[in-house]
């Protein structure tokens, strides 16, 4: 290995040491690891010649003089394998990287070839030991002692890491693929590319209208193509159901927000749906391939599906079978729902009225507040966000059999959540939630357009702990009435006999206590809660009184600060006085001027800044190379266009030709004139410049916006000083 070694392309020097003594193995060894430049004998040319060895080696390296390759004359013989990588490169060529874990496996791998290989043992003289870079890795320790480093490299792994790759998801069988032949299956999917007429599904989702144009259009095509709108399209699988369920049909095709249903052969038999799906299972299941036939027979006892005590295959997943558990005997189903199963309850279905409906009994756990904290209400409404939804509601009022399905749920969850439907028109999700709340007594906890959210309450009690508690306050009370029956007859027993039994005393009685119940106790209950709910409303007058002026203040220091600024900008400018001898044109040529005005393609367009010195630059640049310039401005009162205009003609010295209504705002025409002449100073010193204009414009808007919301202030005051001496006067 060593012979290929010596004769890559290195350069040896040519400089050789006649005293180098060959016999000094260990010695010259040491010196060649310190320089950099070696030597070889030439007086001695019969004789070995001690040549570089590796650090590793443990003893010389000794070739005999025509086996050093001669460094002046450089080999250009390449090898036949241009895949073989020489082993010197190995050893001497560069790496990328100077350090770090990469760089030490491939110094690692290099050795370990160059160890493998069987050239070594022929150079080699002396004992050979195996190499280890753990041998050669060593430190000295303050007392000069040499310590074996004994840790392990960073690229010794002591075991290989487990790695759990991600399963993929097996692909489901569609209705069509099991039943329907392959050669039918692939017409119907290449002509369904081909379609470019649909039938549009609106956010209502499959409603009977959409049935019906179904239906209709399968009696010229066997393909319809719908394309889903919101909500549906998120859930094209579930479209997909729902669309074979009511049609009775089988989709063959899917794309996007797509679906291509195919009719069947049978399909002018019937118009029924559910006759239809039958027919058309009968009719393809004699085109069915076996392989399909065994699929759709016994492909799920093939898969392993899981199967309960009477070994029936179970549908669906643990999440869908536990909520459905949860909603069983709650109401109806909603079939047309556009996220994943399971399907909520449809709440228009349930009764409008529940003859006996009462809200559910209240009581708080001792030393418990029914009142909710922030914590506690950002909690649930985590704890709501993954929750499936219980109900559907389309409608607004009458919702007492939501309301008595809610109060069932509610004695197995702490939350039912109710989603909006999509497509129903005048939905009020305000309305719907005020009306439950008054029903259930539970807390709201999120109401937008989509869904609603409510919480039981601290207070709740299920309808069997109600029932305890009321029958625990029955029996208290009978052990009242036997107390005070029994003190009845020990006082008969010890009266006196000429004393009469009206006289009897009732005092600590059980009498004395609920006719004091009965004469002052709601009396005064109903007058405390009154004037309790007066100084209430009498304090959050005066409080939101205070806060509006408050605010007020705030908006007028803004803007009086607004005007100050806006006053200075208005004191840098002035415009200029209008030309009393101004040239005059004609009918004719004012006619002319205008239509030769509204073709030009260039126009000057004056924004937010309004008039300023650019714009009269502007108006300059264009008269230098036409007559007539085209000024469009973006001002929607008319009065404040006829402002700009003259203002423009004052400030250039043209000519007003017209003022004209366009598309994207007035267009003002102005003629240079016949007599113009280009002023040596375009740019005005009596107008504001571009920066100032745009201040000045930022500062009207503030000023205006400012005066806006004081306005409503002051009427929000004078409202509520009209409230609170209409309670005054009343109370």
């Amino acid at each position: 290995m060593f012979t290929t070694l010596l004769k890559s392309p290195i350069p040896f020097f040519s400089s050789f040491n006649s005293t180098q003594n060959p016999s000094k193995t260990q010695k010259g060894n040491h010196s060649f690891n310190k320089n950099s430049k070696f030597s070889v004998s030439k007086t001695h040319r019969n004789g070995p010649i001690k040549m570089p060895t590796p650090p590793w080696m443990k003893g010389p390296l000794l070739l005999q003089p025509d086996e050093v390759l001669n460094a002046s004359k450089p080999t250009t013989k390449r090898s036949s394998n241009n895949n073989s990588k020489a082993p010197e490169k190995a050893l001497f060529g560069k790496e990328s990287g100077v350090r770090g874990k990469k760089v030490m496996k491939k110094i690692i791998r290099d050795v370990e070839k160059l160890q493998g290989n069987g050239a070594l043992d022929d150079t080699q003289i002396g004992k050979f030991e195996e190499f280890e870079i753990g041998n050669w890795l060593e430190e000295i320790g303050s007392d000069g002692e040499v310590k074996k480093f004994d840790r392990k490299m960073p690229w010794v792994r002591e075991e290989e890491k487990v790695v759990f790759r991600r399963m993929k998801k097996e692909k489901v069988l569609t209705q069509a693929e099991i039943i329907l032949d392959n050669d039918l299956l692939e017409r119907l999917r290449k002509k369904a590319t081909r379609m470019r007429k649909w039938v549009k599904v609106m956010k209502a989702g499959v409603t009977q209208d959409v049935v019906d144009e179904i239906r209709l259009a399968w009696g010229n095509n066997e393909l319809v193509m719908l394309k889903f709108g919101v909500p549906l399209c998120r859930n094209m699988d579930r479209a997909s159901e729902i669309v074979e369920m009511k049609t009775g049909g089988l989709v063959v095709w899917c794309k996007k927000d797509i679906l291509v249903v195919y009719r069947g052969q049978n399909h002018w038999l019937t118009s029924n749906g559910q006759r239809v799906f039958n027919n058309l299972a009968s009719d393809n299941n004699t085109t069915m391939s076996p392989e399909k036939s065994n699929a759709s027979t016994w492909g799920r006892s093939l898969n392993g599906e899981d199967r309960d005590e009477n070994n029936q295959p179970v549908v669906g997943s643990l999440y869908e079978r536990e909520t459905d558990r949860l909603l069983d005997g709650l109401g109806p189903r909603f079939i047309d729902w556009w996220m994943r199963k399971p399907l909520p309850v449809d709440a228009d279905l349930l009764p409008e009225v529940v003859p006996g409906f009462k809200p559910p009994t209240r009581l708080s756990p001792p030393k418990t507040r029914p009142k909710l904290t922030d914590e506690e209400l950002t909690n649930l409404r985590k704890l709501a966000h993954p929750l499936p939804f219980h109900f559907v509601l389309g409608r607004n009022r009458n919702l007492q059999g939501l309301a008595n399905s809610i109060l069932k749920l509610w004695e197995k969850s702490l939350i039912a959540k109710i989603a909006i439907k999509w497509g129903v028109q005048n939905t009020d999700n305000e309305q719907m939630a005020n009306e439950l709340k008054d029903l259930t007594g539970g807390v709201l906890l999120l109401r937008n357009k989509f869904l609603i959210i409510f919480y039981r309450g601290k207070d709740f009690l299920p309808q069997g702990v109600a029932n305890s508690v009321m029958e625990r306050e029955m029996a208290l009370r009978r052990c009242q009435l036997i107390e005070e029956g029994a003190r009845v007859k020990v006082a008969e027993t010890f009266q006196v006999a000429n004393e009469s039994l009206a006289k009897t005393s009732t005092v600590g009685t059980l009498a004395e206590f609920q006719d004091i119940q009965t004469k002052y106790g709601v009396l005064e209950k109903e007058n405390n809660e009154l004037e309790i709910q007066i100084e209430a409303q009498k304090e959050n007058l005066e409080r939101e009184l205070r806060n509006q002026e408050r605010k007020l203040a705030i908006l007028n220091g803004k803007i009086e600060k607004s005007a100050k600024k806006l006053a200075k900008l208005n004191s840098s400018w002035q415009t200029a006085e209008p030309d009393l001898d101004l040239e005059t044109i004609t009918e004719e040529e004012r006619e002319c001027l205008r239509k030769i005005g509204l073709k030009l393609s260039s126009c000057l367009v004056l924004g937010r800044r309004g008039v300023f010195n650019g714009v009269i630059e502007g108006v300059h640049q264009h008269w230098k190379h036409r007559e007539v310039v085209k000024v469009i401005t973006m001002q929607r009162a008319f009065l404040r266009v006829i402002y700009t205009a003259k203002m423009l003609v004052a400030e250039s010295g043209g000519i007003l030709v017209s003022v004209e209504k366009l598309k994207e705002g007035h267009a003002i025409i102005i003629y240079r004139g016949k007599n113009y002449r280009r002023p040596s100073k375009l740019m005005t010193d009596h107008l504001l410049t571009k920066r100032e204009a745009l201040q000045r414009s930022i500062e009207l808007q503030r000023i205006g916006s400012l005066k806006f919301f004081a306005y409503q202030r002051r009427q929000a005051i004078l409202d509520l000083k009209l409230k609170l001496a209409k309670i005054r006067s009343e109370f």
